[in-house]
């Protein structure tokens, strides 16, 4: 029996419920106790909430085992949201649970599902403050996913205000609050703005194409 059948065929054991001892599971499979100790050390580094330890016998946590899923943009940007806005939550267990599941979405994330490209995708980390500026959220990511600028009416932390003309590159989240990174055209420079001190973003019939200087990657080159 290969190894992932073996691995397999334990959590169907397992799923009862009940304890097992090593010693009986390794008499149904056909292996050695000390395999079996593998496997379980094997299942409980893949995240599978497997209790117990040697000498103790085993048994599965109460968790959901899904198959492998497909997602589309927009269904990952939705359980982004979705996490973020429960992490707010005052129940320290569901806290913690949208943090666990954050990082496991994260974990499975292929370095080419997160492009440069995709940059308005939201980081995954912990998420104080995640649910400010969700309001605005749709529009600039529409703005930087079809390249059209934007009108925004900010409201610094000092309480003054000034209006903007931006080109909207990048949104992401930085520990405290989401950040817009954009070119301001009426500074010629580039700006970071959070989200929650937007008070208005208005999209411009006005697209705008990469010119030197001005595009993400000479941000990052700043930075």
């Amino acid at each position: 029996m290969r190894r992932s059948d073996r691995l397999l065929e334990i959590l169907q054991i397992l799923r009862d419920g009940n304890r097992h001892r090593a010693e009986d599971i390794a008499a149904r499979l056909g292996v050695s106790v000390r395999t079996i100790y593998r496997d379980m050390d094997t299942l409980q580094a893949s995240g599978l909430s497997v209790e117990g330890a040697r000498g103790q016998g085993y048994k599965i946590g109460d968790t959901i085992s899904l198959p492998p899923l497909t997602l589309t943009e927009a269904e990952l940007e939705a359980l982004n949201l979705g996490i973020a806005i429960v992490s707010e939550a005052a129940d320290p267990a569901l806290k913690t649970a949208a943090q666990h599941l954050a990082e496991k979405i994260d974990a499975g994330l292929s370095v080419e599902a997160v492009a440069e490209a995709d940059a308005w995708k939201f980081a995954i980390y912990p998420f104080a403050d995640a649910a400010r500026g969700l309001s605005h959220m749709a529009p600039l990511r529409a703005a930087i996913t079809g390249r059209q600028k934007l009108r925004i009416c900010y409201r610094r932390p000092d309480g003054t205000r000034s209006t903007r003309q931006i080109r909207p590159l990048m949104m992401e989240y930085w520990g405290r609050g989401w950040i817009l990174t954009a070119w301001c055209e009426w500074r010629s420079d580039f700006r970071m703005f959070r989200l929650d001190l937007i008070e208005e973003a208005t999209a411009l019939p006005e697209l705008f194409v990469d010119e030197p200087g001005r595009t993400l990657s000479d941000f990052r080159s700043r930075t």
